[in-house]
C-alpha cells in the first residue's frame, strides 16, 4: 500500500514548505508467478493412454508384419490383424483393471489405518481413488484406436510388397506423433520421446518379420 509522509523544504525567505512525498512499496503490483501445470498428476492417464495407444499400434502392424512375411494373401493379414485388436484390446482392459483394483484395495487399507490413528481426511481421500473402469475402457479404447491405424493402411492394398511398406511407412508416421503428443502431454523432449517410440516399434516389426520368415522357411510350414 502507498504511505505519504511530509518534508519541510526551506525556501528563499526561510519559510518551510511542506512538501508531500508519496511512497509507494516497491514493485507496486506485483504479477503472481505463472502455475507451473503438475505433470506428475497426468502420470496415470497419460500412461495408460500412450501405452495402449503405442502397443496397438505396434503389436497389430507388428503381426500383419509377421504374417506378410510367409503369406501373401490380403484377407490373412486383416483377419489376422484384427484377431490382434480384438485380443490386445481385451488384454489391456483386462491388465488395467486387475492392476487398478489392486492399487485401490491398498489406498483403502492404508485410509482404514489412518482413520484408526485419526489422522485420515475421509472425504480427500475417497476423490483420489482410483477408478478401475474407467482405467479399463481407457486403456482398451487407446488400444483399438491404435491397432486400427495399420489396418486402415493395409485394407485397400493388393500388392503384397507395397502393401507391407505401408504398413511399414504408416506405423512409423503415426509413431512419431504417439512420440510427441506424449512429450508434450508429458512435459518430456520431443525428439527423444519420438525416437524412443519410433525405434522400439521398428524393432519389434522388424523381428517379427524375421523371426516368422526363418521359421516358415526353415521348417516348411505351409500357410
Amino acid at each position: 500500500m502507498a504511505s505519504s509522509q511530509s518534508l519541510k523544504l526551506p525556501s528563499l525567505n526561510n519559510a518551510e514548505i511542506p512538501v508531500h512525498v508519496i511512497h509507494t512499496e516497491e514493485n507496486q503490483i506485483q504479477k503472481p508467478a505463472v502455475d507451473e501445470l503438475d505433470y506428475s498428476q497426468r502420470g496415470q492417464w497419460l500412461r495408460a493412454a500412450v501405452l495402449g495407444a503405442n502397443d496397438g499400434l505396434v503389436s497389430v502392424a507388428s503381426l500383419m508384419m509377421g504374417v506378410s512375411s510367409v503369406k501373401e494373401d490380403v484377407k490373412a493379414v486383416i483377419v489376422v490383424g484384427f484377431a490382434g485388436l480384438v485380443a490386445g484390446a481385451c488384454s489391456m482392459a483386462i491388465g488395467e483393471f486387475v492392476s487398478v483394483c489392486t492399487q485401490r484395495d491398498v489406498e483403502i487399507a492404508q485410509m482404514k489405518r489412518e482413520k484408526r490413528k485419526g489422522s485420515s481426511k475421509s472425504d480427500e481421500n475417497d476423490e483420489k481413488l482410483p477408478n478401475p473402469v474407467q482405467a479399463a475402457v481407457a486403456s482398451a479404447l487407446a488400444f483399438a484406436i491404435g491397432a486400427v491405424v495399420p489396418l486402415l493402411a493395409a485394407a485397400f492394398i493388393r500388392q503384397h510388397k507395397v502393401r507391407m511398406a505401408v504398413v511399414v511407412a504408416v506405423a512409423s508416421v503415426a509413431l512419431v506423433v504417439f512420440g510427441v503428443v506424449g512429450a508434450l502431454l508429458g512435459g518430456t523432449p520431443m525428439v527423444k520421446s519420438s525416437a524412443r517410440v519410433l525405434v522400439g516399434g521398428w524393432m519389434a516389426m522388424g523381428t517379427t518379420f524375421g523371426l516368422t520368415k526363418l521359421i516358415g522357411s526353415d521348417h516348411g510350414m505351409q500357410f
